[in-house]
């Protein structure tokens, strides 16, 4: 059980990711042939890496893809009430997007953890894997390529807490927050619809404000599977970009 002291130490996180390109003719034509590749192991029946459905699973691969906004959010206490701030990183440079969230996780030396669902299997690697292609060096919480399962007890993931070490597939977050009573962070879109915003509404602010809502509706479902109550809506804080 960790001790309430402690979870002011946690970074909270979540990312939204979309293909590189706003569709698979805007790929290079090598990049074209390594995305048929890649994407035979998926590919149905009368399907081709061109369709749209299937080109924009290209931006859930590190190799395809790239990040455009990551979420942060803290638990503080304040006259004996909880509290939560929540900071976006987001920019059409993925580079500076992730430089400047590089820089906060250097500054702030009270992050000793990272916490999110299905954090270990995609948020974590894909920005390291991004990190890395843009030529930039690791932040520490964020280099674990080659560690041992427990070497990595500064990853809490929702999704492997809630499987009690059971191996059933993936439980989604919107199931989870169903599951437990917390608001849905899905009411205005899901991740399937992350890639039309960016690319074809030119709205990233929305996929900001999803994005903030996955990190929160994270945090709540992690206070439930430690059996502590939920923090107020009304307490939640945003600090400016």
């Amino acid at each position: 059980m960790l001790l309430n002291s402690k979870l002011e130490n946690i970074l909270f996180l979540d990312i939204e990711t979309v293909p590189q390109v706003s569709n698979y003719f805007d790929f290079s034509e090598r990049m074209q042939e390594l995305w048929k590749k890649k994407s035979k192991y998926f590919l149905k029946e009368n399907e081709k890496a061109e369709d749209k459905e299937i080109f924009q699973r290209s931006g859930i691969f590190a190799e395809f893809g790239k990040i455009i906004c990551i979420s942060v959010g803290i638990i503080f206490e304040k006259n004996g009430e909880r509290f939560f701030r929540e900071k976006s990183f987001f920019d059409d440079n993925e580079k500076k997007l992730l430089m400047d969230f590089n820089e906060m996780l250097k500054k702030t030396k009270k992050i000793k953890m990272l916490c999110g669902h299905n954090i270990k299997e995609f948020d974590v690697p894909y920005i390291a894997r991004r990190n890395l292609i843009n030529g930039l060096k690791l932040p520490y919480l964020i280099d674990i390529s080659g560690k041992k399962p427990w070497e990595l007890k500064h990853i809490l993931d929702t999704m492997e807490m809630w499987k009690f070490g059971d191996f059933k597939n993936y439980t989604s977050l919107d199931l989870l927050t169903e599951v437990f009573n917390i608001p849905t962070p899905k009411n205005d879109m899901d991740g399937s619809k992350v890639a039309d915003v960016y690319w074809k509404e030119n709205n990233l602010q929305r996929i900001v404000n999803y994005c903030q809502k996955d990190v929160f509706a994270t945090t709540q479902l992690f206070l439930r599977l430690k059996s502590q109550e939920l923090i107020s809506q009304k307490n939640v804080t945003f600090a400016k970009k």
